[in-house]
């Protein structure tokens, strides 16, 4: 049967999706239901739907229009809306939660007591509060070393860290005020020391496949300044590690995923189908998680889907079939780097209205992905988030950077990029700062 397969977004990592479904050898009928125009996207859709992608009723209606055999959803705001809900509704599969399973990424509490409750380990201290009751104890407990997470979706901008963001308990207490005055329950978790990671896996409800592992730079500016953003870029290594991570990081980060699709399972009695996404760190008490996404991560899946070699749509096929233990998944042997391109001002305040010069020609090994644009009379337009993707790939993280950079470097105007994400002076700076965190 030929699929016809709706995707839901309208991001670089929405691009990077229709991407890997349009090398399929079965060749899908591509349609996209998003809140913008990507240029990227519509060139390789048949039908283009643009409206409010939180919208249940309207994601499935264009859904049940276009005649969608199955859809995938790429951001985490229509999963915690529900919008998978009401697409399985109509007969749709879906590869991406449904809203009761997205807590594992909407709700920061729900996901810390799933893991106390079914004794999986990676959980620091944490406690969960709606009001200022407990507060300060915690706080003064620890001073110095705690971090604030708004319990639900922030774009990724709702966590402040001790010694980064947070310079005193007063600043924490502010932030806190700011939550609660918000009607925002909050998460107070001790801050760990070491590297970050992503681990992302397949996942049908039952069957795991791991993707390789990959590190996400959050922050805007080189050497991990600046404020936090979506991600300004990311790398994988030749052998699916990280140069900072040993073997047994990697499998205690596979171990937690597996362990929490189970939970899931149990917890909300209906399988987890789609992409659960670890945030960890490795520290010296082992591997910790960070937090949990219900989707691909972005960049992450940039990379992800351009070394990915296994047959895209017959992949979410075996997803939402329940068949994923059939499925051989593999990534090409190569390492890859990624490099965002974003507006002067970017997050806090971002220049919008910039016209984009894309590159020409694109050499062997770079792939591109286009996010935060729209075309106004014929012009490429940047409208304020992160703009472009460039991918790397080669037979090192240093050749893929090389790559990388020269066609970043291309791209005129008032934009900026990470010129550090990828090189070897970065990583051996990780390198040597993992060594001292497990020493010490």
């Amino acid at each position: 049967m030929s699929e016809t397969i709706l995707i839901v977004g309208s991001g670089a990592r929405e691009h990077a999706i229709a991407t890997a479904f349009a090398r399929s050898s079965l060749q899908p009928k591509l349609v996209c239901f998003s809140g913008a125009r990507n240029p990227g996207i519509v060139a390789l859709c048949s039908a283009y739907g643009v409206g409010n992608i939180t919208d249940p009723g309207a994601v499935a209606a264009f859904a049940r229009e276009q005649h969608a055999t199955m859809a995938i959803i790429g951001p985490e705001a229509p999963l915690a809306a529900g919008v998978a809900d009401s697409l399985w509704a109509v007969k749709i599969p879906v590869v991406g939660p449904t809203q009761g399973l997205a807590r594992i990424e909407s709700s920061k509490g729900f996901t810390r007591e799933l893991l106390t409750k079914y004794r999986i380990p990676g959980n620091p201290f944490f406690q969960r509060f709606h009001s200022f009751d407990g507060l300060e104890e915690v706080l003064v407990r620890y001073a110095n070393q705690h971090v604030i997470k708004d319990d639900g979706l922030a774009g990724g901008k709702g966590v402040k860290v001790c010694g980064d963001h947070l310079l005193s308990i007063e600043d924490s207490l502010a932030f806190c005020r700011e939550l609660v005055a918000h009607g925002h329950p909050f998460v107070v978790e001790e801050k760990v020391e070491g590297e970050e990671f992503s681990l992302m896996s397949f996942c049908d409800g039952t069957t795991l496949r791991h993707m390789p592992a990959v590190q996400d730079h959050k922050r805007a500016y080189e050497g991990d300044k600046g404020p936090n953003t979506g991600g300004m870029g990311t790398y994988t290594d030749v052998d699916h590690k990280l140069p900072f991570l040993d073997d047994t990081d990697i499998a205690a980060a596979q171990e937690i995923n597996e362990r929490v699709a189970a939970a899931l399972a149990e917890e909300c009695g209906a399988p987890y189908q789609g992409i659960l996404y670890g945030g960890f760190m490795a520290t010296r008490d082992g591997v910790k998680l960070i937090e949990y996404n219900a989707r691909f991560g972005d960049p992450e899946s940039l990379n992800l889907l351009t070394l990915l070699e296994t047959d895209f749509v017959g992949l979410c096929r075996a997803i939402v079939d329940g068949t994923l233990a059939d499925m051989d998944v593999r990534f090409a042997a190569k390492a890859s780097v990624c490099k965002y391109v974003v507006p002067e001002g970017y997050p806090d305040n971002p220049r919008k209205g910039d016209a984009v010069l894309l590159p020409a020609d694109l050499p062997e090994g770079v792939a591109m992905f286009l996010s935060a644009v729209d075309v106004q009379d014929n012009v490429l337009i940047a409208t304020g988030s992160r703009t472009i993707a460039i991918v790397g790939t080669a037979a090192t993280i240093g050749e893929a950077e090389a790559l990388c950079e020269r066609v970043v470097r291309e791209i005129p105007g008032r934009f900026f990029h990470r010129v550090d994400i990828g090189t070897g002076t970065a990583i051996a700076r990780r390198v040597e700062h993992m060594k001292a965190v497990r020493s010490a």
